[in-house]
This record gives structure tokens, C-alpha cells and sequence, in this order.
């Protein structure tokens, strides 16, 4: 034999002895790595494309953007990325600053401290939509596609305490009354609720935590780097695939400042999801939600701030504000006072234990509560 077809055979029993080893017999995913742009160099990437073929046999790397010691700029990589994503050539990428069209953004992966869970960010960069609670509806989607892909079959969600989480919260539960499949996450804290705290955050209470992308980039800079001082990410899967209605590629992001054990986690994040076909799954589940009405839903509310006229309201005669109405979502609860106003029912807004409050007279508020219920600011 020759040398060639010596080599070629021992790669085939090499790949035959790490598959009994492994329980991994498919094919092995290819994973495109760019190695420029990392504030640690070069040599962190390539450490991390060695990592992961070492720990993971289901998966190849294959390094984009360098020809010897000369690199070519992030643009090129990434022009390279996407010629070899567009024919097959690889399977899926990990890079950074990628330019994702609007409408997609990523899904992070991180290991909470409490207890060392995992939890999914939805979402952690890109732009999903210019209004902030349709952009957290559709992360919902997103984040719910990319645990599935993971094999989480009935992952469970929660809304990240931030602003607009009521208004998520009301109508992710219109969704799931459409006939929307998907289950709540219920937080610790002893109120209880889909919307989650702090605790929460730290003991990764649901499969996919709902936010708003800056927080969720945010998010995955603490997780990932809280112990080294934010310089070198050192824990986690890295900021995510981009995940989009439509959208075509397998493309995971990870930052400047994310370190061998994380881009080599991220790439091992990709090969999972391109095995748990999460293109295909991301269009099931929005055409499962835009059944249940999400396109509908998202209009409404568009429609909603775009027609809000600042009406001038009479205010009534002053009482003593004595209980508390919760549960209105801080973008709601001017609009919330002023509702009970046009009936003659004197409010005040504030803030309570657990966010925004309506304050009203003990007399009023029975009154009240049914007004705001009809005009559908409470349940």
C-alpha cells in the first residue's frame, strides 16, 4: 500500500475506535472557527479548535481565515464562513462580530452558579425587532427552538424581570390559549409567577430565561466571566446561534474576550444544534406561533404605540392611597392611572416589592381592579 491509502485506512479505524469509544456513530459535524479579532490572539482559538476535536469525537473543527502565519481581516473570514456554509462545506460556524440581518439574534448557553444548571439566554446579540415586547415574544420562540434542537422536549420559560415583562407575560399567555404549546417556568421566590428575579437568574430556574438583547449580552458577560474580572470568559457555551423565521445558517457567536474552554464549548454548542435540526425546528415553532396568532398579536401592540395619543386627563380629587394594585407592566402603568382617572378614580403610580403598583384608596379599589380588568391591564 502507499502511504496515502495507509493513512486513509488508519483515519477510517481511528474514527471506527473513537465512535465504540464515544456511543457516536453518525457522521461527525464539521464546525467552521474564524481566528481573527480575539483579544487573546491567534494561538487561544486554535487551543480551543484542539480542545474541542479532544473532548468531543462528534465534531471536526476547521479553521477559517488564516494561510500560514498571514491572516486576511474578520470581513474575509467571514466571507469565506459563508461561501463554505452556503455549499455544504461545513455544517456550521463559531465567529464574532457577525453582521446577523434584522430580525435574528442569538440564543447564549450558560452554567448558573446556584446550582450549576444549565440555562439558555433568549436572546444575547442581533436585533430581533425594533419594538422591545414583540422583540421578547419572538425570543421566546427563538429560545424555545434552540432547547429543543438540544433535545428539551417541554423546556420550560421564564421572563427576565426587566421592562416590558408583564406585557411578555400577558401575551405569551394569549399565545398559549391560541393553542401555543409550551410550559412556564414557576420562580422561587414565594409570590411564584412566570416572571423571574434574581434567585432565578443565579439558580437557572428555567430552561430559557426571556430578556431583551442588551440585557442578555449583559447577562452573558457576568455568567461567563465573573470570577477573571470580564477580561477572559472562561465559563459557558459563548453568546449563541443566530436563530431567525427564514433564516438559512448555522452561525454561533462568541466575543473578544471569550477563552479556550468557551469557543471550545460554543463549537461543541453548534454540531449540537446542527444535529438537532434547529433551522427546521425554529420554522415549525413559528408557524406554530403564528397560528396561535403572534403576527396578530405583534401588530397590536405596534399598532397600540403607534396610535397612543397623549391625552390630556383631568385628575380626580386627591385621596389617600392607602392599597396597591400590582401586577401592570411598567410601560403600561401610566396609561393604567390614567384609565381610572377618566372614570373619576383617583391613582397614583409606584413602586412595590416586586415592580410598579397602582396606588389607590381602600374605598376605590374594587372599583378599580374591575376598570383595569377590563381594560385588560390586569387579569
Amino acid at each position: 500500500m502507499t502511504d496515502k491509502v495507509n493513512k486513509r485506512v488508519a483515519g477510517v479505524f481511528n474514527q471506527v475506535a473513537a465512535a465504540i469509544e464515544s456511543g457516536e456513530f453518525g457522521d461527525k459535524k464539521k464546525i467552521g472557527l474564524t481566528l481573527l479579532d480575539s483579544e487573546h490572539g491567534i494561538d487561544e482559538l486554535k487551543k480551543a479548535a484542539r480542545l474541542a476535536e479532544n473532548n468531543y469525537n462528534d465534531l471536526e473543527v476547521e479553521l477559517i481565515g488564516c494561510e500560514g502565519d498571514k491572516c486576511s481581516c474578520l470581513a474575509d473570514a467571514h466571507s469565506i464562513m459563508d461561501q463554505k456554509l452556503e455549499e455544504n462545506e461545513i455544517d456550521a460556524a463559531v465567529t464574532l462580530h457577525y453582521n446577523f440581518p434584522l430580525g435574528v439574534s442569538t440564543v447564549g448557553r450558560v452554567v448558573t452558579p446556584g446550582q450549576g444548571k444549565e440555562m439558555l439566554i433568549a436572546t444575547t446579540t442581533g436585533t430581533t425587532d425594533t419594538n422591545r415586547v414583540p422583540s421578547m415574544l419572538k425570543n421566546t420562540i427563538y429560545g424555545i427552538a434552540a432547547a429543543k434542537s438540544l433535545g428539551i422536549e417541554k423546556p420550560t420559560v421564564g421572563i427576565l424581570n426587566v421592562e416590558g415583562a408583564r406585557l411578555v407575560e400577558k401575551n405569551l399567555q394569549k399565545l398559549k390559549e391560541n393553542g401555543y404549546e409550551f410550559e412556564f417556568a414557576t420562580s422561587v421566590r414565594a409570590d411564584g409567577g412566570s416572571v423571574m428575579r434574581g434567585n432565578d437568574l443565579l439558580l437557572g430556574v428555567p430552561d430559557i430565561m426571556v430578556t431583551d438583547t442588551l440585557t442578555g449580552n449583559m447577562l452573558m458577560k457576568v455568567f461567563s466571566a465573573f470570577n477573571t474580572g470580564g477580561q477572559y470568559e472562561a465559563v459557558g457555551y459563548g453568546y449563541g446561534p443566530g436563530v431567525g423565521e427564514d433564516y438559512d445558517k448555522l452561525i454561533g457567536i462568541i466575543s473578544r474576550a471569550s477563552g479556550a474552554p468557551v469557543i471550545a464549548n460554543a463549537i461543541k454548542f453548534m454540531a449540537e444544534v446542527s444535529k438537532g435540526n434547529l433551522l427546521e425546528i425554529t420554522e415549525i415553532e413559528m408557524k406554530a406561533a403564528n397560528n396561535a396568532g403572534l403576527k396578530n398579536i405583534i401588530s397590536e401592540i405596534k399598532n397600540s404605540s403607534s396610535t397612543a395619543e397623549a391625552e390630556a386627563v383631568k385628575e380626580p380629587t386627591k385621596k389617600i392611597t392607602d392599597e396597591e394594585i400590582a401586577g401592570i407592566d411598567i410601560l403600561e402603568i401610566d396609561a393604567a392611572k390614567e384609565t381610572l382617572w377618566k372614570k373619576d378614580i383617583y391613582a397614583e403610580t409606584g413602586m412595590g416589592c416586586t415592580g410598579p403598583v397602582i396606588l389607590i384608596a381602600e374605598e376605590d379599589e374594587a372599583e378599580a381592579r374591575a376598570e383595569l380588568k377590563k381594560a385588560g391591564f390586569v387579569e
